[in-house]
């Protein structure tokens, strides 16, 4: 009689690896692989110390991009900017402050007048939605002032995390967080200063390796570098000024 074999185990799939929560936000894009990440954090510090003081010598005038005069116009361009190019949001916003220089304006305002002037900035109904629904909240919430808190200006339509960094940290020289966009993310992976896939994953990871002072100016240099050296599909690591610190300087993508 034949004895009975049990049936091999099924193979168990492998944990997720857990990454931070992103609160709402999209995952980032993902970013080339690094030929060799610093170790522990005091390598990565190290990094960071050579990275900040070098931008800092070859960018002395890096700042926000996004034309502003106040706290109300660089919180609707920033609103304005996602998936959009800072060149073509200060192409809009002349004429949008113009029309609506206030909260109390905007709130008023018809929704198709603003999707006009936005239109080209893609994403146009939902930004212009976001606009007209923001400029609400600040008359009802906040006498038609913009916050100077993270927890109040990200319940805000249209705000995130990034976007209310971008405000504490240029409006009012408030370092709260650091601004992880598109070219942060791809920069500091590529850095070896993170692995993390999403953005608060990135910024938790960065906060620690950067004086606070300069967290808002950190933003810029990366920026500023990633528009003009680091590019995303072909980084000029020939003429990089942090190549020596960089392990993936080289590095065929």
């Amino acid at each position: 009689m034949a004895k009975n074999v049990a049936a091999p185990d099924k193979p168990v799939a492998p944990k997720a690896r857990k990454t931070s929560k992103t609160y709402g936000l999209k995952p980032s894009q993902r970013a080339a692989p690094v030929a060799k990440s610093p170790k522990t954090k005091a390598d990565k510090q190290r990094v960071a110390g050579v990275v900040l003081e070098r931008l800092k010598a070859e960018y002395p005038d890096a700042h926000c991009e996004l034309d502003h005069t106040n706290a109300f116009e660089l919180l609707c361009a920033t609103i304005l900017s996602a998936q959009c190019t800072d060149v073509r949001v200060n192409m809009v916003t002349p004429q949008l402050f113009k029309a609506y220089p206030t909260a109390d304006a905007l709130r008023i305002a018809k929704l198709e007048d603003v999707e006009e002037i936005v239109r080209t900035t893609g994403f146009y109904r939902a930004k212009a939605k976001s606009l007209v629904g923001m400029a609400n909240r600040l008359v009802d919430l906040h006498g038609g002032n913009v916050p100077r808190t993270i927890a109040e200006l990200v319940p805000l339509p249209g705000v995130g995390r990034k976007t209310a960094n971008v405000i504490l940290g240029n409006a009012f020289d408030i370092n709260e967080g650091i601004v992880v966009d598109t070219h942060v993310q791809r920069l500091s992976r590529r850095m070896g200063l993170t692995r993390e896939p999403d953005p608060i994953g990135i910024e938790k990871k960065l906060m620690p390796l950067f004086p606070r002072q300069d967290w808002a100016l950190l933003s810029h240099l990366l920026i500023w570098h990633g528009r003009r050296t680091c590019f995303a599909r072909k980084p000029e690591c020939g003429r990089c000024v942090v190549a020596d610190a960089c392990p993936s300087a080289g590095v065929a993508e």
